[in-house]
């Protein structure tokens, strides 16, 4: 079954309206949301609307948790947490309610999906090293965990000794090892790309392929810019970081 995973959508219309013109085009069975919905970007209302129709299910990001007031601003940066606020304000009761639904962590498929880490879902850990990998590993009994937070796509693969990390756009799942995908952001990638990003999935086959699309960036920063939010968040979307 071909299947596809979107995350870390932040509020940016522009690149969703990209990525779900995409999917129209590839025509999964199923997409299911890694959380991330909101917060940095100037169209929160009008993400939720557009992609929650289309998805599977969704599990809770920071960034929502921050938006319906339960996760304290004092680990966000400046920028990042005067965006929280702009996004409580903004909010309608309808989408606040939807967010404040969302459980932390999901099977799917076969498979774990969490905004962050397994181990510790709610703490919002990231997992950027094979040593943060292998930890995380013991924390999830199946052979397959998505994860988003990072906004930095790739795959960690473990043998049962050290995880082996890698950015190819295209792996195949190999039985008897496990893994953990970043799925990438669809919103603000952050690995020098800024090109929009996020994953397919046979689950019959075992491919996974990364996908990256051109988007009307400058048309996504000037929504940023006319909302009053902080300049730099509109800038890093053109250096993808």
């Amino acid at each position: 079954m071909k299947l596809a995973i979107v995350s870390d959508i932040h509020g940016n219309l522009e690149a969703l309206d990209t990525v779900l013109a995409d999917l129209e085009r590839r025509k999964p069975e199923a997409i299911f949301c890694l959380g991330d919905f909101v917060g940095y970007g100037a169209s929160p209302n009008e993400c939720i609307d557009r992609v929650r129709p289309l998805i599977e299910g969704a599990v809770m990001g920071n960034h929502d948790d921050a938006a319906i007031g339960r996760t304290a601003l004092e680990g966000f940066n400046h920028e990042a947490a005067r965006a929280a606020r702009w996004t409580t304000e903004a909010l309608t009761r309808e989408h606040h309610d939807y967010l404040a639904s969302l459980p932390m962590q999901l099977e799917w498929h076969g498979a774990r999906v969490v905004h962050a880490t397994p181990s510790e879902p709610e703490a919002w850990h990231y997992v950027l090293s094979p040593a943060e990998a292998d930890f995380e590993m013991l924390h999830f009994t199946g052979p397959l965990c998505f994860i988003g937070h990072s906004h930095y796509p790739g795959t960690f693969a473990s043998h049962g000794t050290r995880s082996l990390y890698t950015r190819q756009p295209k792996v195949t799942l190999e039985p008897g090892l496990r893994y953990i995908v970043n799925v990438g952001s669809v919103g603000q990638p952050r690995d020098g790309d800024p090109r929009a990003a996020y994953l397919t999935w046979d689950d019959a086959t075992g491919e996974l392929e990364h996908i990256r699309l051109e988007y009307d960036v400058e048309g996504a920063a000037a929504r940023i810019r006319a909302a009053g939010l902080p300049a730099f968040l509109a800038e890093r979307l053109r250096w993808g970081e």
